[in-house]
């Protein structure tokens, strides 16, 4: 069985891959990786100032649909134990705690 997972997967993050390659994103410095929309989006979500673009061969929809993913998923979402600090939750946790 192939158990080879997408560049965008990070090598302790469990889950499989959902899906084909077909976006890439960037970090603030322009390095990246191409990943399904499932690791593309928790990739996004643990960088700061990240960017998704589709693939020229993606489904259409593919980079939206990650970018709007990211928004509710906790950097490294795959370590366990409390989070409490901004940089520990979501974007969307951060904004729904400034309007409290």
């Amino acid at each position: 069985m192939d158990h080879r997972r997408c560049p965008a997967a990070h090598p302790d993050d469990p889950t499989p891959c959902t899906g084909p390659v077909a976006v890439t994103v960037l970090d603030t410095t322009n390095a990246g990786a191409n990943g399904c929309e499932h690791h593309g989006a928790r990739l996004l979500a643990s960088l700061a100032g990240g960017r998704v673009y589709a693939l020229p061969d993606a489904p259409t929809g593919a980079a939206i649909r990650v970018f709007k993913a990211a928004d509710g998923i906790r950097p490294f979402c795959w370590i366990e134990g409390p989070r409490t600090e901004p940089s520990q939750l979501s974007r969307a946790e951060n904004r729904a705690r400034a309007h409290l």
